[in-house]
């Protein structure tokens, strides 16, 4: 007995054309969000959405669209350099030890940070109304650096008896002791860093 095979549906003109303005919308807002980056690292708050939206090649309706607020512009820059940093531990582990991906990653750690420090103020009342949380992304962060350390204990350039919160709020630490324009300062002290971090380090002795 031949089965029957299920008809299936042909694909209408509609179909396509859906799927074509939701390709469209997500690269409208990437361009955006990508934007809205340059816009904020260049000029702080100062940045106009009406510039942002120039920048990006749509118009301040398409901008209004993806982002009803100011606020929500900023959270969603805000949380795409979250991601970017943090998918970018394993890209930094290509092709070198994983002790020079970490101290190369903390540099990228400087780009997030600035870039929070551009955008403070409304990342302060986004903060406060919990719709970001800095335990949320202390612990993201966290994830991302536990993956570095492990790839160092693997292959044995780094020591394996430090928490990756300990890391974070260590490079955290140093950013905020040297401000925005201390950057080699700061390098002098992931450097030093990255010397305790490394295996053969003296792990300290409690009540010293």
């Amino acid at each position: 007995m031949k089965l029957s095979q299920p008809e299936v549906p042909p694909i209408s003109r509609d179909d396509i054309n859906t799927k074509t303005m939701r390709a469209d919308a997500r690269r409208n807002r990437e361009r955006l969000i990508e934007a809205a980056r340059r816009a904020f690292a260049e000029q702080g708050d100062q940045a106009t959405l009406e510039a942002i939206a120039t920048d990006a090649g749509v118009g301040i309706g398409t901008l209004y669209r993806h982002f009803p607020t100011r606020e929500a512009m900023i959270e969603a820059v805000y949380r795409a350099e979250l991601t970017r940093l943090c998918d970018g531990a394993r890209d930094v582990l290509d092709g070198q030890p994983a002790d020079h991906a970490l101290r190369n990653w903390m540099d990228r750690f400087a780009d997030y940070i600035a870039a929070k420090r551009e955008m403070a103020d409304v990342l302060r009342a986004i903060t406060s109304s919990g719709t970001i949380t800095s335990s949320q992304a202390r612990e993201e962060v966290s994830v991302a650096v536990q993956v570095l350390l492990d790839a160092g204990i693997a292959d044995g350039t780094l020591r394996d008896d430090v928490p990756a919160q300990d890391v974070v709020a260590s490079t955290v630490g140093a950013f905020l002791a040297c401000g925005p324009d201390q950057r080699d300062q700061v390098g002098r002290l992931l450097d030093l860093l990255m010397d305790a971090l490394r295996r053969g380090g003296k792990p300290p002795t409690s009540g010293v």
